[in-house]
Order: C-alpha cells, then structure tokens, then sequence
C-alpha cells in the first residue's frame, strides 16, 4: 500500500478510537487503536532499525497504549464476575 494512503487510514482509526475513548468505550476504543497499529504511517520499505528515534517512539507508545487498554479491559471483565 502507498505510504499516504495509510497516514489517512492510520489517522482516521485513530480518531474513530478517540470518539469511543471520548465515550468511555473501551472495547471499540482497542479495536480501533489496534487496527490502526496495522497501517504504518511512516516508509513501510524502511526496516525497523534504520527507522529514526521519533518514529520508533511513535509507534512503541501507541504499541503500549493499546497494550494498557487490553489490559484495562480484562481487569474490567474480571470485575464483573
């Protein structure tokens, strides 16, 4: 896929996940964030380790976020019981 159409993609998931966090939906905010991580906005041709520092950081925060939300998620289910 061409870099560009991603970056419209990823940010797009991005605020759809926003909506819901906005909402306090958690499991449709996870699914959007999740989905998101899988469009690359940045060259998807370039290899993790020639990556600059900031996009690295871009995407590993986003990685622990949407961890942190699977784990809020589970905590929430367990709750419930």
């Amino acid at each position: 896929m061409k870099t560009s159409f991603n970056k419209f993609l990823y940010i797009g998931l991005l605020i759809l996940g926003g909506v819901y966090l906005f909402q306090k939906d958690i499991g449709q905010t996870l699914i959007f964030f999740g989905i998101a991580l899988a469009f690359d906005p940045f060259n998807v041709e370039q290899k993790w380790n020639d990556r600059p520092n900031w996009q690295k950081i871009i995407l590993i925060t986003h990685l622990s976020i949407v961890f942190g939300l699977v784990f809020i998620e589970l905590f929430k289910l367990t709750q419930g019981l």
